[in-house]
């Protein structure tokens, strides 16, 4: 499987010459989702989610599915009936010939003064991949990569090693890091590598891997 990071917490998996994309959103370079065949999307935050490109490239593509869950799925279903499918924890199904499974219902918590909205994360073809979202779900499974939620308004340093080390996957790539400036980058890659028990490695945007 070939994974391509993309700006933020966007990533790409390719095999078979098909093509999945996860959590396209609004810092994600414009074309993250061409030539997919399905998209996952996590939750309804436009870091995640960019509605009006995510139309767009369905108005493009006949061919393009969404799953995702109720909160996104409401905003799109209508505009593009029988292609974009709701799902929620514990569903399983096949999306560009990769098998899913959903894992976890909330987003981690901002502030205790934001109600906190749904969110799911995705594993990939039986652990393969694991793409939390915006939390730290542990799934009842074990992970061969995880895709790291690393630097966001809800996590802290601590929290992020001490998820690594609950998950227990044989690597760890950052996600979720458009924030996070050059200068600290040295700071959590060290951190997390020493503490985290798990390779992490870190890929620039348009970079790929084979996991």
């Amino acid at each position: 499987m070939k994974l391509t990071k993309k700006t933020h917490a966007c990533v790409r998996l390719e095999k078979d010459g098909r093509t999945l994309v996860v959590d396209p959103g609004m810092f994600t370079e414009e074309d993250a989702v061409a030539g997919a065949e399905a998209v996952l999307v996590t939750h309804e935050h436009p870091d995640h989610f960019d509605e009006a490109r995510l139309r767009a490239a369905l108005e493009a593509d006949p061919e393009l599915a969404v799953w995702t869950l109720r909160s996104v799925a409401d905003r799109l279903a209508a505009a593009f009936p029988g292609r974009v499918h709701t799902v929620g924890h514990g569903d399983t199904f096949t999306a560009a010939g990769f098998d899913v499974q959903v894992h976890g219902e909330l987003h981690a918590v901002i502030h205790p003064d934001i109600p906190r909205i749904t969110n799911v994360g995705y594993l990939i073809d039986g652990g393969r991949v694991f793409h939390p979202g915006d939390a730290f779900t542990v799934p009842d499974h074990p992970v061969e990569t995880l895709m790291l939620p690393v630097m966001a308004p809800w996590n802290k340093i601590a929290e992020v090693i001490e998820y690594v080390r609950e998950v227990k996957p044989q690597r760890a790539y950052d996600v979720h890091d458009a924030l996070l400036t050059d200068l600290a980058r040295p700071i959590y890659d060290n951190q997390i590598g020493a503490l985290g028990g798990a390779e992490h490695l870190r890929l620039t945007p348009g970079a790929s891997a084979e996991v």
